[in-house]
């Protein structure tokens, strides 16, 4: 269920009905007009934050950070750093490959 609401709450993002800057209903609101559990609305924010798409701040809510193509970009980056991490690298010899390409 929890990837059902972040994938409309994904959706909502993409076709510019929530935009970057704006605040989400607090959790409880959220899970009430859906007819969830509040633990099942924070799991489905919990993947959007890691998507870097949402920023959940304890006490002032959620707040929409980015889009969905730049969550798209950080998948790929989570995995070019886990098959870098497979193969030994450190974080700065990862940081160091893509600046010395790149620069």
């Amino acid at each position: 269920m929890h990837h059902q609401i972040a994938g409309q709450i994904r959706r909502a993002i993409a076709e510019g009905e929530i935009n970057a800057g704006e605040r989400l209903p607090p959790v409880i609101d959220f899970a009430a007009e859906l007819g969830v559990n509040k633990n099942t609305v924070i799991r489905a924010l919990h993947l959007l934050r890691d998507e870097g798409l949402v920023e959940l701040t304890r006490g002032r809510g959620v707040r929409v950070v980015g889009t969905v193509e730049r969550g798209a970009l950080l998948a790929k980056v989570d995995e070019l750093v886990a098959l870098a991490r497979a193969q030994g690298l450190r974080r700065e010899e990862i940081a160091s490959m893509i600046t010395q390409r790149y620069a």
